[in-house]
């Protein structure tokens, strides 16, 4: 089943579609995303705010959002332990 995680602003990605979630800050990225950027397959996703993470997907399109990547990766993982369990994952805190 199709899940879908915010990456910030509203917006969201299908969580089956991700391949990686990358920092921007490497040459190779960058290179990466200037070159999604020229071909048309980049979306930008940060609301005019600075590129934190970069997320690629299985058809080969860049997403880029202002959220950070661990950010990203938690809330995805998240989604993927609602769905297993299929209810929420609480962890109580007792007061000592």
């Amino acid at each position: 089943m199709n899940r879908l995680v915010n990456i910030g602003y509203g917006n969201v990605v299908n969580t089956s579609k991700i391949i990686s979630i990358t920092s921007p800050d490497a040459a190779p990225i960058k290179r990466m995303v200037q070159l999604a950027k020229d071909s048309g397959v980049a979306v930008d996703a940060t609301c005019g705010r600075k590129t934190k993470a970069v997320i690629v997907t299985d058809s080969g399109h860049i997403v880029l959002s202002s959220l950070l990547p661990e950010t990203i990766a938690a809330r995805a993982n998240n989604v993927d332990n609602l769905n297993k369990d299929n209810k929420y994952n609480v962890v109580w805190k007792e007061k000592m």
